[in-house]
Order: C-alpha cells, then structure tokens, then sequence
C-alpha cells in the first residue's frame, strides 16, 4: 500500500486526489495532510481517511483544528509543509504559491517522490529543485502539459522540440480592446477546467503557459520549447524527434488522470473513464503574442537567467492580485509583470533564501505601489 501526503488538501488537486484514495482504499493511505486556513475542511478529511498528521498553515486555526481530531499531530507554519510528509512514499504537492519551494527541497532531500502540482517551485527555484534530485528523490509532473510530455518521452534517449498546447482560456476569440473590461468573475471562468482562482487568472492572461515553459525547460533540461492554441483541451502537450515525427498524449481534460500517473508512476493504472468519441474535432491555432504577451515574457526570463523568473512570478502573483481585489484592469497584469522584468535588477541565486527574498521584495513592492 503507498502512502501518500497530501499538501494543500482542501484545494482542487487536493481534493481530486482525495477522490483517487477514496476510490482505492486498498491501493493508497494518507498519512499526511495540510492545508493553508480550512480547518473544518482538513478536520473532515482526517476523520474519513484516519490520518492524524496534519498541518494547517494559520497559527490561528490550531485550536480549531485541535478541537476537530484532538488526537492528531498538528504542525503550523513551516513545519505544515515539512514534518507532515515525514512518512509518506508519495508527497503531492498541490499548494499554491513559493511557499511550494519549501516543500518541494524538504520532500525531496528526504529522497521521495514528489508529484508536483505547484508551479512557483520550478518556476522560481528550478536549479534548486534540480540541484535537490542528488539526493535521490524522484519528480512527477502533475501539470497536464508536462505529464503529457513525461509520457511521451518514455523511452526515448533524445527529441528536437517540446509543444505545449493551451487552451487559450476565455478570451483567446476576444477583440484585444474589450480585454479592459473584463471583470475577475469572468476571468476566472475557464472554458475547460475547474481550477483555483489564481491559475484561472494565469490561463485567462496566458501567464500560465508563460510559467509552464520555464517549468519544462527544468523538468526537461532543454530550451526548445514552442505552443499551439488547442481550444478543446483533448492534446495536452506533444514531442518532435529528430526524424520529424510526433508523440502527442489525449485525454479529457481530468487532472485525476496526470494526478493519478504521478502517483503510480510508471504504470497506467486501471481506472473508470469515458473513452474518447472518434472520430475527434480537434483545432491546432496560432498564438497571438500581440494580445498575449505572458508566453513571450517567460522566454526573455529564460535567457536573461539569474532572478528574472523569480522577479516575473512574484510580479504575476501581485498583480492577479490587485486584479482580483479589483484594483488595476486586467490588461494591466501583464504590464506591471513587463515592468518588473525589464526594470528590477539583475542577481545570481545561490540558495532558497535567496529566492524568498527577491520573491518578497518584488511582491511586497509592487502590491503597495499599486493597491490604491
């Protein structure tokens, strides 16, 4: 039986990878849960899986959370991310944000298995993660795209070129001078997927691909990385080999089936599903780099190295922010990303502190300057 952690269980991964152990009893044990204020939330999970190694990242919320399974271990703060992976095989981790990094380094200097759900960890910290692998630990994409990609290169010893596919989110067919009026309502309503707000956001301005470039160039160790609008999600990432053919992965759009391949790693696990109807309908479309510039940022972030993406992301974190708190348009997000990566100065990462204090100076800096 393997055992898995689960951090940021109340979140949509989390909650999706609940629905995996609950439709497996006799495949999987929780022995570590966390979430980030959703005492109650955790607490009912906790009971249901009888897992009593929990962390809640609110020190405000431990008496709650104590009241709910008083014989549980209960960690707060840092130790949320850290000690309730302790004994775990499997250590998915689906919270939102740099604290993410955290997690990621402890899990895997411990040498287990990440199934990585969390975007700023590579995106901010890729050749610290990297670095982390010596220690033995493995790294499962849970992000469709890359776990698409992972799949499509099992067994193969070389490719020329990585395709993401994205949807486009919501406003890919969207005259480019109405972008000023959409509201956070609208742009968190995704055409495909059921996510987080931030991630919708991220998808709505093409962000989200941005980051997921500077995710695979670590995941895969290579630059050659381009995209294709894919409205109907079905192709989720696809490789070119060097004799110019191509390994494309389908599915429905369900994260439990990347979550699920993390998990299980390398097997296919038999599951329940609905097989795709043939024939398929399906549209390959050209980016528009002119409305959606994000993609094209993350590339110069790329080339630039040192702290740039680390300035990006916590710059993108801000402004979907702000955004949301309906303080700036949403054209706006992606010029007060621009800003900051054109204009904050350039430095070298060595360690994880490094990372967290460019994070909270470029966030806490451009919060400030633009909440009004």
């Amino acid at each position: 039986m393997k055992k898995i952690a689960i951090l940021g269980c109340t979140g949509s991964i989390g909650r999706q990878t609940l629905d995996i152990v609950r439709s497996n009893p006799t495949e999987y044990q929780i022995t570590g849960l966390s979430c980030g204020t959703n005492a109650v939330e955790l607490g009912a999970a906790a009971r249901e899986f009888g897992c009593f190694r929990l962390g809640i990242a609110d020190k405000n919320k431990y008496a709650e959370l104590k009241e709910l399974c008083p014989k549980a271990e209960i960690y707060c703060g840092d130790a949320a991310l850290t000690a309730v992976s302790d004994y775990a095989d499997v250590v998915v981790v689906a919270v939102v944000g740099m604290i993410g990094l955290k997690a990621v380094l402890y899990a895997l200097s411990k040498g287990k298995t990440v199934a990585l759900a969390n975007k700023e960890s590579l995106v901010a910290g890729g050749k610290l993660v990297t670095d982390a692998l010596k220690n033995g630990g493995k790294l499962c994409p849970v992000d469709s795209e890359h776990s698409a990609v992972w799949q499509c290169l099992r067994g193969e010893k070389s490719f020329k070129r990585i395709i993401l596919t994205a949807s486009g989110g919501p406003f890919y067919f969207t005259d480019k001078s109405k972008l000023d009026g959409v509201t956070p309502e609208q742009a968190v309503a995704h055409p495909n997927w059921n996510m987080g707000k931030k991630i919708s956001v991220d998808s709505a301005t093409m962000m989200n691909k941005g980051l997921e470039i500077i995710e695979a160039r670590w995941l895969f160790d290579t630059t050659e990385i381009d995209y294709v609008i894919h409205p109907e999600s079905i192709v989720h990432s696809m490789v070119e080999f060097d004799d110019g053919s191509i390994k494309a992965q389908a599915g429905f759009p369900d994260m439990r089936l990347p979550i699920r391949y993390a998990i299980d790693y390398p097997e296919h696990s038999r599951r329940d599903y609905t097989p795709l109807a043939l024939p398929l309908e399906l549209r390959f479309l050209p980016p528009d780099e002119n409305k959606f510039p994000a993609p094209a940022l993350a590339r110069h972030a790329i080339e630039k190295g040192g702290n740039t993406s680390i300035v990006l992301n916590a710059a993108n974190e801000a402004a979907v922010r702000l955004f949301l708190e309906g303080k700036i348009k949403f054209p706006d997000i992606i010029k007060i990303v621009e800003k900051a990566v054109c204009t904050e100065p350039l430095s070298q990462v060595k360690n994880e502190y490094d990372v967290y204090q460019t994070h909270n100076r470029v966030y806490s800096k451009i919060y400030l300057d633009n909440r009004g």
